[in-house]
């Protein structure tokens, strides 16, 4: 069993790398990649922890990218985690979340909610706080009943509390993960509300820039959308790819490996990815 799409305290995740791995090894997965948000601080730690126990590591990022409509995130497997201009252009994108958070915390202080800074920042473990660690303070104050809820009336694009932030272009991360020596793939593909014609046509034009997979085994998939997104792999030659999404504590009914229970990545997708790179 392997799964190519998980979060640490590096990121929105609620366990370290080494835990991370752990837990991997409790439940019998065989290989594992960390895929933090535009951050790769976490992979050293990572590496060495699955090295000690016989787990294949990946290293990996997940990149947010700039798309009208919905939203995108480009994962980067296989990548150098010490790449010079790959760690420039993600400290930019940090960066520009220190903005970003301050005026969100204005927004939900203006709609009344009493929370500081100091909670929000206390759910970021190593990370730079980011809107799932608001989520996460609007929950232990009771004011939403879980993460979704925060995101789909306050945090989410669109919303009261939203603030839009630094991205870089589809094509502009596609060929970042390249020059880390990575292969990049396109995450949950249905954060996009695009129909099926549009969504073939993107990843079409992104086959073209580079583009080497894209995400069809998912937590949040259903069977049709894995039966489509693989049809769409097949025809622009991209590798299909999978993983759970796990961050631990914040959304407990994901399980490392196993998503809600059905999901089942192949087992030689890594081997696949490897042939990308280059």
């Amino acid at each position: 069993m392997i799964d190519l799409h998980c979060h640490s305290t590096f990121s929105d995740g609620s366990l370290t790398p080494e835990d991370l791995i752990q837990e991997a090894k409790r439940s019998g997965i065989t290989g594992l990649a960390l895929t933090d948000h535009d951050t790769t601080a976490g992979v050293p730690r990572f590496i060495e922890a699955a090295s000690a126990v016989g787990i294949r590591p990946v290293a990996g990022v997940e990149i947010s990218a700039d798309f009208k409509g919905g939203t995108m995130h480009m994962l980067g497997y296989l990548i150098d985690p010490a790449a010079t201009l790959l760690n420039e252009r993600l400290q930019w994108m940090r960066d520009g979340r220190e903005t970003r958070n301050a005026e969100i915390l204005k927004k939900l202080q203006a709609l009344g909610f009493s929370i500081t800074w100091d909670e929000v920042a206390s759910y970021a473990g190593e990370d730079v706080v980011g809107r799932p660690h608001f989520a996460q303070a609007l929950l232990a104050k009771g004011y939403v009943t879980d993460k979704n809820q925060a995101f789909d009336k306050y945090l989410g694009k669109g919303k009261a509390a939203y603030v839009d932030r630094c991205r870089l272009t589809a094509e502009d991360a596609v060929e970042l993960i390249r020059s880390a020596g990575g292969v990049s793939v396109l995450a949950h593909p249905f954060t996009l509300n695009l129909g099926t014609e549009a969504l073939d046509q993107l990843l079409g034009e992104l086959r073209a820039k580079g583009l080497g997979g894209v995400e069809t085994y998912y937590s949040e998939h259903t069977r049709e959308m894995v039966e489509s997104y693989l049809k769409l792999a097949v025809k622009h030659d991209l590798v299909p790819t999978g993983g759970s999404d796990f961050h631990g504590a914040l959304t407990p009914d994901i399980k490392l490996g196993r998503g809600f229970g059905s999901l089942k990545v192949p087992e030689d997708t890594i081997d696949r990815l490897e042939t990308r790179r280059g």
